[in-house]
């Protein structure tokens, strides 16, 4: 395995204060998180005197500004439309495409496409025909940045609260495991923390690289087919809705504790229900992987019981 992590050079340099007073708005919000926040809302309404209307006003106050701060970090510097044209305009750059039409039908219809895919690809779940089905499914693509638009639910907001917590915790060197499209990385780099990309699909990295580029920003491409992660290197690494599409998800806490500095943090979502239209979706059973985490020493300090069921195991000093 060659041990060689490609790098897109930062062509317009954000000012550091930029960076800072958005970390420090993050930490300044509230010392409790996002999801505790909302939880001790509703828990509390009564007692506060505060009707249902009122708890899902303040709710949607709290998400909106989730939203906001997702939706900065992913439009285009050029584009002053939402999220959504901004989207199909970047898909479109990408693709040689200007109909925003039909990358919108390309959108709807990637999940559909990508079951096909699937069950033409891959006819026993082992790790070379899954590794060939994610480095030629060019419609995860589509399928991903449609679901960053927050059209068709809003749990990549769930990166938003990764931010908050690696934020409190003063993270500084962040890793997206299983980077896909790349956002979580972009939504992290733009508030200044040391950003890595890793991803078995050369076409998602490959994509990834040209979002960056897009944005004049640098960061760290590791393609997992050819290197290997660096070891002892971040200190924040999020594994977001990753876990269940691995053919090995036990080894693959191996592979994150080596990377991993003493006292950093792994933030993931280790749930996925038996969904027919998404047959990558290899796992459902997730207690081996709790198992070697706390095997390997790591202390669970942190669960999301209120809004996207994420978790958060700190490895020990």
């Amino acid at each position: 395995m060659r041990n060689t992590i490609h790098f897109v050079q930062r062509s317009m340099e954000e000012p550091r204060g930029e960076f800072t007073s958005r970390r420090s708005k993050l930490k300044s919000q509230s010392s409790k998180l996002l999801s505790l926040r909302l939880q001790e809302l509703w828990e509390g309404a009564e007692k506060n005197g505060m009707s249902y209307a009122q708890c899902a006003a303040q709710q949607r106050r709290e998400l909106d500004e989730c939203a906001a701060i997702w939706t900065r970090a992913l439009i285009l510097p050029d584009q002053k439309d939402d999220i959504v044209g901004s989207t199909l305009t970047e898909i479109g750059r990408w693709r040689g495409i200007t109909d925003r039409a039909i990358i919108r039908r390309r959108c709807e219809s990637a999940l559909a496409s990508l079951k096909t895919q699937w069950e033409r690809t891959v006819q026993s779940v082992e790790a070379e025909q899954v590794e060939k089905y994610y480095n030629a499914a060019d419609d995860c693509i589509e399928e991903l940045m449609w679901w960053h638009t927050l059209i068709e639910d809003n749990s990549p907001l769930a990166y938003v609260a990764a931010l908050e917590f690696a934020s409190q915790a003063a993270s500084a060197r962040y890793l997206d495991f299983g980077s896909g499209v790349g956002s979580g990385a972009l939504l992290f780099r733009s508030h200044g923390f040391e950003a890595t990309l890793a991803d078995i699909s050369s076409l998602m990295l490959a994509f990834c690289k040209y979002r960056f580029a897009e944005r004049g920003a640098n960061a760290a491409f590791i393609d997992l087919k050819e290197s290997a992660l660096p070891e002892n290197a971040f200190d924040f690494i999020t594994a977001m809705d990753v876990f269940e599409h691995l053919v090995d998800p036990v080894a693959t806490v191996d592979l994150l504790d080596r990377s991993l500095m003493p006292g950093g943090y792994i933030y993931g979502r280790f749930a996925a229900d038996d969904d027919q239209t998404r047959p990558q979706h290899l796992v459902q059973d997730f207690r081996p992987v709790f198992n070697r985490f706390a095997e390997l020493g790591f202390k669970e300090v942190f669960r999301d019981d209120w809004l996207w069921g994420h978790r958060v195991f700190q490895k020990s000093v």
